[in-house]
């Protein structure tokens, strides 16, 4: 007989076990005996998420628009404010801070920063 009051919890983090259950406040699993609370998992997941300079999260294929003026390395080019970047691709592992890679019209493939756009 199906139990239709019972929650659904979410798979361990960890190790992906799909038999967690509650502890008080905390989740637990039994396999490998990862303990987290499910704000924690929310707070990570949109920590590592790439933001614009409002906060706004971005997804692949968001259109953006260039909120200063940014000088292109090694060119005489400016990429003015108020620019529109269609398309673009995100950098999760973006050491040096560039997150987004794009084509920008007139000028080629760049990378961006996403604390200079903001999305359309």
């Amino acid at each position: 007989m199906e139990n239709r009051n019972m929650t659904t919890l979410p798979n361990c983090p960890k190790c992906n076990s799909e038999y967690t259950y509650e502890d008080g406040t905390l989740l637990v699993c039994p396999e490998c005996a990862y303990e987290w609370t499910p704000t924690t998992e929310a707070q990570q997941e949109d920590a590592s998420a790439i933001k614009d300079a409002n906060g706004n999260i971005l997804n692949e294929g968001d259109s953006v628009t260039v909120i200063k003026d940014l000088k292109v390395k090694g060119s005489s080019l400016v990429i003015k404010i108020g620019t529109k970047v269609k398309n673009i691709r995100l950098i999760e592992d973006a050491t040096d801070g560039h997150n987004i890679d794009c084509k920008i019209d007139g000028i080629g493939g760049m990378k961006l920063k996403s604390e200079f756009v903001k999305k359309l």
